[in-house]
């Protein structure tokens, strides 16, 4: 667990170097109206990648894979600095399109590997200080970015993402016990694809799919809301600058504290079945809040506070869902989920809201608030059911625990 949590701390580093020049290149090149379509293309990449990743753990396994997909992000990386050294402009909606997608496609192996290893007592311990370290390691990079990228350039700092990954592989390669590698069980060996049949079967991961998709809806409305404020509140340039650094500073100082303070203490002492549901009434209370006043204050609160508890509870939270479940499910399913359909909805709540802007020429601010409050209600129901069904599964016997799966 410390050697992931590294390899988690390296990548999430590098992230940030990717995550903030592929954001400068491409409103250099295409401007800043476009990102929809980069969100877009990010979600091509992504059902890519995932297709690959379907084919390779059944033939080299997950160790390899993880190893393979590491390095091979980071080859694509440096090719994409090739490129844009050399001019190609579409490199500038692949780099964007290529950092949407090797995040959430390695992360989530990083925590197959962790749902496979740890026990849900020792999870509800651990996970909050495994996604700590990966936030030591998102404030280095973006700290490390702040002050290198103008001295050294904005196309340097793709040098610098895809060198954190040989750290990251190698740490994550530290993390796998040779002699008790996750792997399927006989009746799942050999299978090729991504599991796909398993949703069709199971309401559980049915479920645990609708949570992501609501959640990134969440995300998304108010990611735009808070940033459409910041552009009428702050005028000049250089201030804003300084504003949106000082929040997301905030913002990670928040999930530090969250996930190596609260995440322990509420996981061990509370149930699931109270922490799961709360979170998305803190989400109903400060949408209210946006819609009766609406203003930077309550905007960033909004954003804020939906980003520190993604980072930390829910996702220590929401990693617990998966312990009790098989392998094609922690495996395969988990990145549908995880990141096809973390992406997708990302993507496709971006897109619609361009569509509205394009079609009405603009879109009331008090819209994104609302969407942001019913899909929270939505979210509670859903994650009620899920509760329920987990606290069913824990009751099986290993054997029955499958069959309530399937």
């Amino acid at each position: 667990m410390i050697t992931i949590a590294l390899a988690a701390g390296f990548l999430l580093c590098g992230y940030e170097f990717i995550r903030a020049a592929s954001n400068s290149i491409y409103i250099e090149i295409y401007g800043g109206d476009k990102i929809a379509y980069a969100m877009v293309a990010g979600t091509v990449f992504t059902a890519i990648f995932l297709y690959c990743y379907g084919w390779l753990i059944t033939w080299i396994g997950t160790r390899r894979t993880l190893l393979f997909t590491s390095l091979f992000s980071s080859t694509m990386m440096f090719c994409c600095y090739l490129a844009l050294q050399r001019g190609i402009r579409p490199a500038a909606m692949a780099t964007y399109a290529l950092r949407e997608a090797y995040i959430v496609i390695v992360i989530e192996q990083y925590w197959s590997l962790i749902n496979s290893t740890l026990k849900e007592g020792h999870a509800k311990k651990l996970n909050g200080p495994i996604t700590g370290v990966g936030s030591l390691g998102a404030i280095a990079g973006g700290l490390m970015v702040k002050r290198l990228a103008e001295p050294m350039g904005t196309g340097t700092m793709l040098i610098f993402a895809a060198v954190s990954l040989l750290p990251a592989a190698i740490c994550s390669e530290l993390s796998y016990d040779p002699k008790n590698e996750p792997a399927p069980s006989e009746r799942e060996r050999g299978k090729k694809s991504l599991a796909l049949r398993l949703f069709l079967k199971s309401s559980y991961l049915r479920r645990i799919g609708l949570l992501i998709v609501l959640t990134q809806v969440i995300s998304t409305v108010l990611d735009l809301r808070f940033f459409a404020l910041v552009g009428r509140y702050i005028t000049d340039m250089d201030a804003r600058t300084a504003y949106i650094g000082s929040f997301y500073a905030m913002l990670n100082t928040s999930a530090f504290v969250l996930q190596f303070v609260v995440a322990p203490i509420l996981l061990t002492y509370v149930s699931l079945r109270f922490i799961h549901p709360a979170i998305p009434v803190i989400h109903v209370a400060t949408a209210v809040m946006l819609i009766i006043k609406p203003s930077l204050l309550t905007g960033g609160l909004a954003y804020l506070l939906f980003k520190a508890f993604d980072y930390s509870v829910f996702r220590a939270g929401k990693e617990i869902f998966y312990i009790p479940l098989s392998f094609d499910s922690r495996y395969r399913a988990k990145e549908v989920i995880d990141s096809f359909g973390y992406r997708a909805s990302k993507g496709g709540a971006a897109g619609l809201a361009s569509l509205a802007v394009f079609t009405l020429g603009s879109v009331p601010g008090v819209a994104y608030a609302l969407t942001a409050m019913f899909s929270a209600l939505g979210w509670m129901a859903v994650v009620r059911k899920l509760v329920r069904q987990h606290d069913s599964i824990l009751k099986q016997s290993p054997e029955g625990a499958q069959i309530l799966e399937d």
